[in-house]
């Protein structure tokens, strides 16, 4: 059960913990207080000083400190971001079995603190990691969330919008399935204002959008190095969205028995986690799209039985 302290710990302070940090500050958020830890201390250390240094003139005024696992104990969600980053021409999938591993120690020593809140996974392959992390700390699914296909999501309205001279907000349409190579837009069910937009693109169009959608991230990290803001806000949001019970429609990663993976898919997410997911009707060919990525996301799974016992 959440504490209702409003309190979160972010695990790792690279690029994409301390960009969470620096997106709640400078927002209206429900969070009132911010635990730091890192494997190097004096990272999360440095990150904590330097982010108290806005709250005198932030939105918002966060209790913000570094501390250790053991200070998971009476937090309300603990978000993890901390592994090996993704390098230019890896896919998210090469950091498999880097990740594994040093999330099962995390794991271990966060629920060792007495740790029984929620976990919202951020670390790539997240899919993959949302599952594990499931499996490593024996809580109920629905208190395992990862940051599914939210950013995915983002960029996919985001584009519609920039073709049909529309605010984003009022686009409804989702990414599916894996972070990653094998995600799919539900173009079927996509729409604006009530008008579907497969109606207004055509298939060249939407499918040039899907590919856009789709290798973004590639692209980004060509070019800088990493991702980290629009991850960041879209954290953001997601842990507003559990502290403030929004019951918000959500494609967030969460386990599924039928299947035994996670993956990302439309969900209702509140103060309890996941509430439900929704029962979306999808088209033949969606369908079959969706079980590919979760085939693909299941062969990883498969893939790292044998890497945990190494």
């Amino acid at each position: 059960m959440l504490m209702d302290n409003n309190k979160i710990m972010i695990v790792g302070t690279g690029n994409v913990g301390a960009s969470i940090a620096f997106a709640l500050i400078n927002q209206r958020t429900a969070v009132n207080e911010i635990v730091l830890t890192d494997i190097i201390a004096k990272d999360s250390e440095g990150e904590a000083m330097d982010l108290r240094d806005a709250l005198a003139v932030s939105p918002s005024y966060i209790k913000i400190t570094n501390g250790t696992y053991k200070d998971a104990k009476n937090c309300d969600v603990v978000v993890i971001t901390a592994g090996a980053a993704q390098k230019p021409g890896e896919t998210r999938m090469d950091l498999l079995k880097k990740n594994v591993n040093i999330l099962k120690g995390m794991v271990e020593q966060i629920m060792s603190s007495g740790f029984n809140g929620i976990f919202l996974v951020v670390t790539n392959p997240m899919d993959v990691l949302t599952y594990y992390t499931y499996k490593f700390s024996g809580l109920p699914a629905e208190r395992v969330i990862g940051s599914g296909t939210v950013l995915d999501s983002a960029r996919l309205r985001t584009r519609i919008a920039n073709y049909l001279n529309v605010n984003p907000k009022s686009v409804h349409a989702h990414q599916i399935g894996e972070h990653g190579d094998t995600e799919l837009t539900l173009w079927s069910l996509a729409d604006i204002g009530g008008q579907n937009i497969t109606d207004l693109l055509d298939s060249k169009t939407r499918k040039s959008i899907s590919d856009f959608v789709r290798n973004e991230a590639y692209d980004i990290i060509d070019k800088k190095g990493y991702t980290c803001y629009g991850i960041a806000t879209c954290v953001a949001q997601i842990l507003n969205c559990i502290l403030n019970d929004e019951m918000r429609v959500l494609p967030v990663s969460s386990y599924d028995y039928y299947s035994d993976t996670s993956f990302g898919f439309p969900s209702v997410v509140g103060r309890a986690g996941i509430i439900r997911r929704l029962d979306l009707k999808l088209s033949e060919k969606e369908g079959v799209s969706l079980q590919k990525s979760i085939n693909a996301i299941k062969k990883a799974i498969d893939s790292t039985k044998s890497i945990l016992h190494e």
